[in-house]
């Protein structure tokens, strides 16, 4: 009985460890394709449109893309800058509105997180029209500012940040604190975002992945062509009437991918240690 169970059990583990690589494997695929396809002619990529091995039009793919004005480098900085303080504001400011949902009773608090549910429901092109004709007559347009500072109020993070301070925080540790002589910014700065950091980890990293793939907003309201981001750069790159350098335009994917990369790497260890926490028993 004691060996059909370890074999039963080892089998588990074979199949889950099987299922697990092959998930990972096709998590991975597409973005290797699109790697693949920036080193390849546009021929090849018509002819044969997947390919796992390298091709030799590596160096004539970036020639092709410095050539029709896309300028990487000024890409990179301005999206950036968008996506780190859009990202910045987003993670402090639906923390602190968490915090102040979760630890302080005042009269209209179930009220204003109702509201805040019901802001949730309203989808952002809805809004856009209306936006984008304020930061006109405010003179706001070709500037990075509209882009940066509406990231304060998010609603998503607020809601997913109060969900996490709910099962995590202790209120005697605020009314500790407080014994203490400390004040409220205090509290929280140094005692409840420490203690958010797995949930702030996470959120950084959807803010930074939309704020970086944003292209409608940023569409509109950026005309200036030094303030284009990465994504209006590649999509700029389909608008020859002529012919459509798909090499070159996989090779500006593949370079506004990049960041997104490293950002969640960078990002990913304290969310394993939040999930490892919060496994463990007392």
């Amino acid at each position: 009985m004691k060996t059909e169970k370890k074999a039963i059990r080892y089998l588990g583990k074979i199949i889950k460890y099987t299922v697990c690589i092959f998930l990972a494997i096709l998590s991975i695929l597409p973005f290797w394709i699109m790697f693949m396809n920036a080193t390849r002619s546009t021929y090849e990529i018509q002819q044969n449109s997947i390919s796992l091995l390298p091709s030799k039009y590596f160096l004539s793919n970036i020639q092709v893309l410095l050539g029709k004005s896309f300028n990487p480098l000024k890409g990179f900085i301005n999206s950036m800058i968008i996506s780190v303080g859009a990202t910045a504001c987003t993670v402090y400011f639906s923390s602190l509105t968490a915090y102040a949902l979760v630890v302080y009773d005042w009269r209209l608090r179930q009220p204003f997180f109702t509201f805040i549910l019901a802001v949730m429901m309203i989808p952002a092109q809805v809004t856009s029209i209306g936006f984008y004709q304020f930061m006109y007559r405010i003179h706001m347009t070709n500037s990075f500012l509209p882009l940066i500072l509406p990231a304060i109020a998010a609603p998503a993070t607020v809601f997913f940040m109060r969900q996490y301070l709910l099962a995590t925080l202790s209120i005697d540790i605020v009314n500790s604190a407080r014994i203490d002589s400390a004040g409220e910014f205090h509290i929280f700065n140094r005692i409840i975002l420490p203690i958010m950091k797995p949930a702030i980890a996470t959120q950084a990293i959807f803010s930074f992945v939309g704020t970086w793939n944003n292209l409608f907003l940023p569409l509109i309201l950026l005309t200036d062509k030094d303030k284009y981001t990465m994504p209006i750069m590649v999509s700029l790159l389909r608008g020859d009437i002529y012919k459509t350098e798909f090499g070159s335009v996989y090779l500006g994917l593949s370079l506004t991918v990049l960041p997104l990369f490293i950002v969640y790497f960078l990002l990913s260890k304290y969310i394993i240690a939040g999930v490892a926490l919060g496994g463990i028993k007392e």
